[in-house]
C-alpha cells in the first residue's frame, strides 16, 4: 500500500515498479511468454515458456539462453540452458501445488576476442498454478476478533473533534479542507477532504484513498475528485503527519522518526506499527460516514501496494465498507516462511539463527496480516495481481483474494511486476463507479 531514498519504490501509491523484461543493450530484445495467453495452469500441468530473442529487429537463431525456475521468487525448482534456433526456444516446468511458477531467462552473447560482448539481456515470466486454491500460510488466531474489537472500542471511545481548514478546491462548485481527526494508536488521521457544494443530505457515496509505502503528504488531487465522481472524497496519509509541507520535511521524517516504520514493534501485537495505521482507517470512515451528505449506504476504499493492504484491512475491520479496490496489495501472508513460502511486503517477520521465522514476530504479525483481515471482509472487491511482482508476490495477493467474502473480481497481469498502470486505475474507477450506481438504485 516517498521520501526515504532507499525506499523510493513508489510513484504515488506503489512500493516499486519492476519491469517484466529488461534489455540491457538497445539492439537486443529478449522476451519470454507462457504458452497460455492468460498464463493460468492447473496443478501438475506442464507450463511452457516460449523464448524469443532478436538483435537489431532480426531473430537470433544461434547460441543459448540460461534459465531458472522458482516458486514466485523463492525455492529454486530447476535451471538449465536451451539452444536457440529458427523456432522460439521452449522451457518447460510444472508445480504440483497451487502457487506461481516464475521463469527468469538470461541471454549472454559469446565473447569477442576474449572481451565480453554487448547485448546481454534478462526477461521474466510468471504462470499461475491453480491460484484459486492458494490458502493462507497460517490460520486466523483464535482471539483475532477479540483483539480488533478492543482496538475498535478505543477508536469509538475517543471523540473525533475534527479540525477542518479550508484549502483551495480548484473549483467554485466544490469545497476542500485539510482535516485532522483525533485517533488513538499514536497519531491523528491527517488528510484532505473534498465535497461538492450544495449537495443534498444523504445524497452522496463516500470514497477513501489510502497510500502506498513511504512518507509523504496526503494528496489534494484525490480530494478534488469529489466533484468529478459526485462523491465525498478523502485522501489520508499513512502516518497521521501534517500535510502540504516542503519535500524536505517528509525526507527528514523518513530518515528519522519514521525510519523503517514498517518493522517497528513487530514482536508485540500491541505495538506493531500497522495497528495504529489500521485504527486510522476506522476513524477516517467514522468521519466520512458522519457527514450529512453521505448517502448512508456506500463506502469505497481504494489503494495500491501498502494502500492495497489498507483497503483490505478497512473492509475486514469495518462493515460500513461496501467496496474494496486493492491493487497489488502489501501486508499479506507474513507467515509464508513458516511453510517455506514467499511472504509479502514488508517481509516483517525475520528469520532467526535457525533459519526459521522468529517466533514472537511470527505470532504478533498474524494480527495485522491482511489475509486474515480479508477473511472478515464482506464488501465487494476488485484486486490487481502482477504475476512477476517481486515486492508483493502474486502468491501473497491471491492468499488474500481467496479469503474475501463478497462479490469479487481479479485483474491478472502476467507480465506485470509491482505497478499500477493507467489501465488498472481505469478498471478500478469503472468498478467502484458501477458499485456506487448499483447502491443508489440507478
Amino acid at each position: 500500500m516517498l521520501s526515504k531514498p532507499s525506499l523510493r519504490l513508489f510513484s504515488t501509491t506503489l512500493l516499486c515498479l519492476m519491469l517484466p523484461a529488461v534489455a540491457l543493450a538497445a539492439s537486443v530484445k529478449l522476451d519470454v511468454n507462457t504458452e497460455h495467453p492468460n498464463a493460468i495452469y492447473k496443478m501438475g500441468e506442464d507450463v511452457k515458456f516460449i523464448v524469443s530473442i532478436s538483435s537489431d529487429k532480426k531473430p537470433v537463431t544461434t547460441g543459448t539462453v540460461r534459465y531458472v525456475l522458482n516458486e514466485d521468487g523463492l525455492n529454486k525448482l530447476g535451471e538449465g540452458k536451451v539452444e536457440l534456433g529458427t523456432k522460439p526456444a521452449v522451457i518447460t516446468g510444472r508445480m504440483a501445488k497451487p502457487g506461481f511458477l516464475r521463469c527468469t531467462v538470461y541471454y549472454r552473447p559469446k565473447t569477442v576476442d576474449g572481451k565480453k560482448a554487448p547485448g546481454a539481456a534478462t526477461a521474466i515470466a510468471g504462470a499461475a498454478i491453480s491460484p484459486e486454491k492458494i490458502e493462507p500460510s497460517m490460520p486466523v488466531p483464535d482471539d483475532f476478533d477479540e483483539f480488533w474489537a478492543a482496538r475498535k472500542k478505543e477508536v469509538a471511545d475517543m471523540p473525533m473533534e475534527p479540525k477542518l481548514t479550508p484549502v483551495d478546491s480548484g473549483s467554485p462548485k466544490m469545497e476542500c479542507f485539510d482535516v485532522q481527526i483525533n485517533c488513538p494508536g499514536g497519531a491523528p488521521v491527517s488528510g484532505y477532504f473534498g465535497r461538492p457544494k450544495d449537495a443534498k443530505p444523504k445524497s452522496l457515496p463516500a470514497i477513501l484513498w489510502v497510500h502506498g509505502a513511504g512518507v509523504c503528504s496526503s494528496r489534494l488531487g484525490n480530494a478534488q475528485k469529489a466533484m468529478r465522481l459526485g462523491m465525498l472524497s478523502m485522501d489520508i496519509n499513512a502516518h497521521g503527519i501534517p500535510n502540504g509541507k516542503p519535500a524536505s520535511y517528509y525526507t527528514n521524517l523518513s530518515n528519522t522518526d519514521l525510519q523503517n516504520y514498517r518493522h517497528r514493534g513487530r514482536e508485540d501485537r500491541n505495538k506493531v506499527y500497522f495497528v495504529g495505521m489500521f485504527m486510522r482507517l476506522i476513524r477516517a470512515i467514522d468521519f466520512l460516514t458522519a457527514q450529512p451528505q453521505w448517502d448512508g449506504k456506500t463506502m469505497i476504499v481504494v489503494g495500491h501496494s501498502q494502500g492495497g493492504g489498507q483497503a483490505l484491512a478497512a473492509g475486514g475491520l469495518d462493515d460500513r465498507v461496501t467496496f474494496i479496490a486493492s491493487g497489488v496489495p502489501a501486508i499479506c501472508d507474513h507467515s509464508g516462511g513458516a511453510i517455506g513460502r514467499i511472504a509479502g511486503w514488508p517481509k516483517i517477520v525475520p528469520n532467526g539463527p535457525d533459519g526459521k521465522p522468529e517466533p514472537k514476530a511470527l505470532q504478533a504479525c498474524r494480527y495485522i496480516d491482511c489475509v486474515n483481515l480479508a477473511s472478515r471482509a464482506k464488501a465487494d472487491a476488485i484486486m490487481s495481481v502482477g504475476f512477476i511482482d517481486a515486492t508483493c508476490p502474486a502468491t501473497t495477493c491471491y492468499a488474500a483474494y481467496n479469503q474475501l467474502q463478497g462479490k469479487k473480481q481479479v485483474i491478472n497481469e502476467p507480465k506485470m511486476g509491482h505497478a499500477a498502470p493507467n489501465r488498472i486505475h481505469a478498471a478500478f474507477e469503472k468498478a467502484f463507479v458501477e458499485h456506487a450506481k448499483k447502491m443508489s438504485g440507478k
